[in-house]
């Protein structure tokens, strides 16, 4: 199998799962040098997109999914919270993009929303569109006709998260199937929105699982344009909690083949980069991850303060990327 670089960041859906394997197993230092000539074929390689996340509706979600403090089969000592007002969401968002946020993520903890709570969502995402900021939402499980509601709103992108392979799912959730999950990707797509979906490294899986859900990821036609890899926030309470920790180079590893695998996604370091050193995200970059959640908080677990992310970026020469620019 070939795998020298050759025209670096060909854009392909096609990808072999045996091909996925091979680069996964490559020498870190060739992995990394093909991810970077990937990176810099598609994108400024010192500009990172900064989105800023926030729980409108906190806990009490039906799903069983084994990572989430906001399940309620868990006792997790999580507040429960009501869908928020929009003027207050608005607000947040303002704020947001005052502190240097171009996209802003709202996240409820729904299996799927009621039409009526999503008239409210729709609301709140005019308001934050009105700003001049991109809008994404979060809400569980969509139906065409919400997603194309969505989509009258102005709503930029969907996320909606495959977690992990779908030979492992069952072991997370069994709430909802991996086809479930599939489908609402789709009634996104087709309304219009673009798609945020990406996974959760850490939970026990194989490595094989990992190599399956990019494989998943890269063979969805078009690929998500952006792709959020969350290592596991271990939460007391969750099923989780105790889980073995990830190898920091094996997620540095996985955000170069899915920079390679996407050669135009946005590739996001998400949940888990509280507990990453300034060290493992420099190696996440030059890997290709090129966007961030910016704030104290990713919905209810914790998230490095702007102070601390604006030092890392000056050390390392970063700016955030302009809102014009953002994909």
């Amino acid at each position: 199998m070939d795998l020298s670089p050759g025209r670096p960041g060909a854009v392909r859906s096609d990808w072999t799962i045996a091909e996925v394997q091979a680069l996964h197993a490559l020498p870190f230092a060739d992995l990394v040098f093909r991810a970077q000539s990937v990176h810099r074929a598609h994108f400024d390689p010192n500009q990172v997109q900064v989105s800023t996340l926030l729980s409108i509706k906190t806990g009490a979600c039906p799903e069983d999914c084994a990572y989430c403090p906001q399940s309620i089969r868990y006792d997790t000592g999580l507040e429960r919270e009501a869908l928020m007002e929009p003027g207050a969401v608005i607000e947040r968002a303002r704020a947001a993009k005052a502190a240097g946020a171009t996209r802003f993520c709202m996240g409820a903890a729904w299996r799927s929303p009621k039409d009526r709570e999503l008239e409210t969502v729709a609301e709140m995402v005019s308001g934050v569109c009105a700003l001049g900021l991109e809008s994404c939402a979060t809400l569980g499980m969509l139906s065409p006709a919400q997603a194309r509601r969505l989509k009258d709103a102005g709503l930029d992108y969907y996320n909606h998260n495959l977690d992990t392979s779908e030979e492992f799912y069952g072991e997370i959730i069994t709430t909802r199937s991996y086809q479930d999950r599939l489908d609402t990707l789709a009634a996104v797509r087709d309304a219009g929105i673009r798609v945020c979906c990406g996974g959760i490294l850490g939970m026990g899986e194989l490595p094989a699982d990992r190599v399956a859900l990019l494989h998943t990821l890269a063979t969805l036609d078009p690929h998500p344009e952006s792709v959020p890899v969350n290592q596991l926030v271990q939460v007391a309470g969750t099923p989780l909690a105790g889980a073995a920790p990830l190898d920091p180079i094996e997620f540095v590893r996985i955000i170069a083949v899915a920079r390679i695998l996407m050669p135009r996604a946005h590739v996001r370091l998400s949940a888990g980069r509280g507990s990453m050193s300034d060290e493992m995200q420099a190696l996440c970059f030059l890997a290709g991850a090129n966007s961030i959640f910016y704030g104290e908080k990713l919905l209810t677990t914790g998230n490095p303060d702007t102070a601390s992310d604006m030092a890392l970026f000056g050390r390392l020469g970063i700016r955030p990327e302009p809102a014009a620019a953002n994909g």
